[in-house]
């Protein structure tokens, strides 16, 4: 582990108030980017614990945030541990740093404005929230949203819509800007890296939801963070939305995934809508080879096998 402490700032302190838990792999720009709006918040970041499993080490982007008053912990990985794994590590170093909430981010995506931390802290006060986490706006249109919101039984991305309700209950997204408090991860662990990417944030919700813990959504702050967009395969009027990963290993790792969480949590709801949605889609499309590796990874996850890193390439 290496930290970096700015000139003039001493390395200890009183006990910082909020942690960025952040990941980051090969995407130097956007986690430029990232920092530079982190550094840009009105309410105060006590440090931003960065783990590093890319193939080349983000070092210059830490060391010039670094200079411009940052405090980072640049954890370096040399396995790649996934997002799920990355944010376990990062999560526990933030907790380590002794603040009372941990702020989740990815490197592909950045806070939209410099109000957002603040108003989600005044936001948890006010409802009394576990978890609050922010809209995610699509870096290339943010008048639509990243990841679609469920409202009154039908899918939108609409953000002006979910703005004018101003807080959302019972609705959040990890792991691009939400907000939680420390004493949440004790209760009901870590981001399973067995996940190692797709399937660990609704992990971590069903485990939230368990607990019995309060979250919510508020609309009038956004990170930004790519579309998903064009991995979404709507059917039957929106009723059923398949998702289609690009690249075979994103593919494997989200059938095997929705599976063994179907499983776990004994949710019929999730079974049934796999096992209808994703076969109609691939033969209405006449795809018969992405019926049968659908087939296997999901038997793969049914069985609660076929779990790992990326082969080598």
């Amino acid at each position: 582990m290496t930290e970096h402490t700015p000139p003039g700032r001493p390395g200890s302190g009183p006990r910082p108030l909020v942690a960025v838990a952040a990941v980051t792999y090969d995407r130097h720009e956007e986690l430029a980017q990232l920092l530079r709006s982190l550094a840009a918040q009105t309410a105060p970041i006590g440090t931003v614990a960065l783990v590093d499993s890319g193939s080349t080490p983000a070092t210059d982007v830490v060391d010039a945030a670094t200079a411009a008053g940052s405090t980072i912990h640049h954890l370096r990985s040399e396995a790649n541990l996934g997002g799920a794994g990355g944010f376990a590590f990062a999560i526990l170093a933030a907790i380590a740093s002794g603040a009372e909430w941990i702020w989740l981010m990815d490197d592909d995506g950045h806070p939209e404005d410099g109000r957002c931390l603040a108003e989600l802290l005044k936001a948890a006060d006010e409802h009394g929230l576990d978890i609050v986490s922010p809209l995610v706006a699509a870096t290339s249109d943010p008048s639509r949203l990243s990841f679609n919101f469920r409202i009154n039984g039908l899918l939108t991305n609409d953000r002006a819509a979910l703005e004018a309700r101003g807080y959302l209950p019972g609705m959040v997204h990890f792991f691009n800007g939400a907000l939680v408090r420390a004493d949440v991860f004790p209760k009901i662990g870590l981001p399973d890296m067995k996940f190692f990417i797709r399937g660990d944030e609704v992990d971590f919700l069903a485990r939230v939801r368990k607990a019995g813990l309060k979250y919510g959504t508020l609309a009038t702050v956004a990170v930004r963070h790519p579309a998903t967009w064009s991995e979404m395969k709507p059917i039957f009027g929106g009723f059923i939305t398949p998702v289609i990963p690009d690249g075979d290993f994103k593919r494997f790792s989200y059938f095997r995934n929705r599976a063994y969480l179907a499983r776990k949590y004994r949710n019929l709801r999730w079974f049934g809508a796999d096992v209808i949605g994703f076969p109609y889609y691939f033969l209405t499309q006449r795809d018969l080879r992405g019926l049968r590796s659908w087939f296997a990874a999901y038997s793969a996850g049914l069985r609660g096998t076929g779990f790992g890193p990326p082969p080598p390439s």
